[in-house]
């Protein structure tokens, strides 16, 4: 029997604000008519930066690359070498593939890499600019031709460490741009903007519409919503590291879910004392405490099958398990955007250095779609091609008579007309072609 020791204040949804989708569809309208004009005119008004051109130079990419400590750019640089090698051994997962699947018939698929990606790295609140690791190594290391980032100003100026990050990620271009203007300018494009084919990376709500809206146009990576933390855990770990790794997500918003399932009465206690007493001492204590009250909830299950169902129905983000068999949920759990096992490591280590991606899909996505990875930058392409006269002939035989069925005569003369010219058969016009001799002793033989 499954009990709840706390639920969540607010009432469950979807995040979606119809508010919200209007205004960000006037102001993706507003830079598709006016361009860099309008790009111009939203950038002063909600990042309170006014340029000429928001293309970062050369020299104001150094200048920000070198305002950085040796220390930051020493940890910047560790943690784009582990991004980028789990992103190359996940490309090395991708096979291409080529089978002769009939005497003469050969199908294979590539891996093609998108010609051009805009990533977006969030500014406004915090700096994170490790989402320009995420997006911007991951479509390098896939092979995109041309990546270009976009994040706001901070503080009315480019930010040195999320512009530093950008460059040495290997942006080719770099801009100080944020919101729906940076999201929008990259994918219609402008007078100075080339629009790009995918767009990827995290983002306010107003972002998230944008990249929704404009889905379809372009590509995106995924639909994201507010961070969530699911922590499932025994009594093998204590309250005060569950109630750190719930709040250390919690922080990220006022409307982050953050739940605990156990079957621990004692850490669910223990996780509930430890949460009141972080949250006097924590200096995001008031965006971590708000979502902690409205979003925040602990189950307290029987039986390690009971919190296996619940961490599936929950399907969030980030699933962190800290158990006496860590493995058992390894192999058994479904539904999650990234797993953390055991006690030794954290959602934070994902959000940061450890090389898996963290964007990551929310709102229960999780249970039809995986994260970011350097897959979702490559587009797999089929082809064909038949070597012999009597591979088209057979082929085209099977191909008239099933768009004779569909009712399809011009489809159907595209196989015709092979079957006459390599067949040697004469075959009435927009009719379905009968079987060979030769099919027919292959039907016999099968």
């Amino acid at each position: 029997m499954i009990r709840h020791l706390k639920r969540p204040s607010a009432a469950a949804s979807n995040f979606h604000d119809e508010a919200v989708t209007s205004t960000v569809q006037n102001l993706i309208s507003e830079i598709e008519k006016g361009g860099d004009k309008a790009v111009r005119e939203l950038a002063i008004r909600f990042d309170g930066l006014d340029r000429e051109n928001y293309r970062l130079s050369k020299s104001e990419i150094d200048a920000c690359v070198n305002s950085i400590s040796r220390q930051e750019r020493e940890d910047m640089e560790f943690a784009q070498h582990q991004v980028r090698n789990f992103a190359k051994a996940q490309l090395e997962t991708m096979h291409e593939l080529e089978v002769e699947t009939l005497p003469g018939v050969i199908l294979g698929h590539k891996h093609v890499p998108v010609d051009s990606v805009g990533c977006y790295v969030p500014g406004g609140k915090y700096p994170l600019l490790a989402s320009a690791h995420m997006t911007v190594l991951t479509a390098k290391v896939a092979g995109c031709e041309r990546v270009i980032t976009c994040a706001p100003p901070f503080k009315g100026t480019p930010a040195p460490l999320i512009v530093a990050a950008q460059h040495l990620a290997g942006a080719d271009e770099i801009y100080a741009l944020g919101g729906v203007q940076a999201v929008a300018a990259m994918a219609v494009g402008t007078e100075t903007i080339e629009p790009v084919s995918v767009l990827a990376g995290p983002g306010n709500a107003y972002v998230a519409e944008a990249k929704r809206l404009l889905f379809g146009r372009i590509g995106i990576d995924l639909f994201a919503g507010p961070t969530e933390v699911l922590i499932v855990a025994d009594d093998t770990v204590d309250g005060e590291l569950v109630a750190t790794d719930l709040l250390g997500q919690a922080e990220h918003g006022t409307n982050s879910p953050a739940v605990l399932i156990t079957n621990s009465e004692r850490l669910a206690n223990d996780t509930l004392s430890e949460i009141d007493r972080l949250l006097r001492i924590l200096p995001t204590a008031k965006i971590a405490g708000e979502a902690w009250r409205n979003h925040g909830e602990i189950m307290l299950c029987d039986t390690r099958e009971e919190m296996l169902a619940e961490a599936d129905r929950v399907a969030s983000e980030h699933v962190q398990v800290m158990t006496s068999d860590d493995d058992w949920f390894l192999n058994n759990l479904k539904n999650y955007g990234a797993l953390f096992l055991g006690a030794r490591t954290t959602v934070a280590y994902g959000d940061k250095v450890i090389g898996t991606n963290h964007t990551l899909p929310t709102m229960r996505a999780a249970r039809y779609t995986g994260g970011l990875w350097v897959g979702k930058f490559l587009k797999t392409c089929t082809y064909q091609k038949i070597l012999t006269d009597q591979a088209s002939a057979l082929v085209g035989e099977h191909a008239s008579r099933l768009c004779m069925m569909e009712g399809f005569a011009g489809h159907a003369e595209q196989a015709n007309v092979r079957v006459r010219r390599y067949g040697k058969r004469n075959i009435d016009y927009a009719t379905a072609v009968e079987p060979s001799a030769v099919e027919k002793n292959l039907e016999v033989t099968k």
